[in-house]
């Protein structure tokens, strides 16, 4: 199992990127990939949201809204 280089990306994120500690622990492993440039880090586009859409369809509820998957009522 390859371990994460905390320590890097701590200085990654706080200090180079300025990002303030709420916002680097709520980033997504993706998002810290895309903002620190590597390879094979990319930004969704339409076709790859469209994609997203059609295999994971809002359900309707009884009142013609969508549910949001939340649990709630």
């Amino acid at each position: 199992m390859k371990r994460f280089d905390w320590p890097a990306l701590m200085r990654l994120g706080l200090g180079q990127l300025r990002l303030t500690p709420a916002q680097f622990w709520a980033l997504t492993p993706a998002e810290l990939a895309l903002m620190a440039g590597l390879d094979g880090a990319r930004a969704m586009n339409r076709s790859g949201l469209m994609e997203l859409m059609a295999k994971y369809p809002d359900e309707r509820n009884e009142h013609g809204g969508c549910d949001s998957g939340s649990g709630q009522s």
